[in-house]
């Protein structure tokens, strides 16, 4: 997975630091990050997203929610070839569906300001944008400013 998201997700607007990449596949491996994966035709990678519990957005949180589970869908990956046919929507969509088995009603996500396609992504999915903040020491191009996005799925 590590080599995969070092090669097919570089562009502008992913901030992909080496250490905190690793840091986040460990977290699979130890159990504390789930991901999704798809598959080319052969068993070659396709793509994935990440997803996790998380507590670092109850600021956020509507007053009546803040007690709520809440997770974080952290990667979302695919490969070059494979862009723009709604393959990562499809693993976003899963991620969704694996908070949501979880118990977790509340899901946030974040991405470059100006990543149309991440965007739309997440719009798709239901995602609202709750804040747009500057974000020069991770994002280096364009704007330099994260949006952080929103989804309620539980009651």
């Amino acid at each position: 997975m590590a080599v995969f998201i070092f090669e097919h997700g570089p562009n502008p607007w992913n901030y992909l630091p080496q250490d905190a990449v690793l840091a986040h596949l460990q977290g699979i491996a130890e159990g504390s990050v789930q991901a999704v994966l798809a598959e080319q035709e052969g068993g070659a990678l396709a793509g994935f997203v990440t997803f996790l519990a998380s507590s670092n957005f109850e600021r956020y949180q509507p007053a009546e929610r803040r007690d709520l589970p809440q997770g974080y869908v952290g990667e979302a990956v695919v490969h070059r070839e494979l862009t723009g046919r709604g393959l990562g929507s499809r693993l976003l969509g899963a991620a969704i569906q694996g908070l949501r088995a979880q118990g977790i009603g509340d899901i946030y996500i974040e991405r470059h300001e100006e990543n149309a396609g991440s965007a739309g992504m997440m719009r798709k999915a239901g995602f609202v944008e709750v804040e747009t903040f500057p974000d020069p020491q991770r994002r280096g191009a364009g704007s330099r400013r994260t949006t952080l996005c929103y989804l309620k799925v539980g009651d």
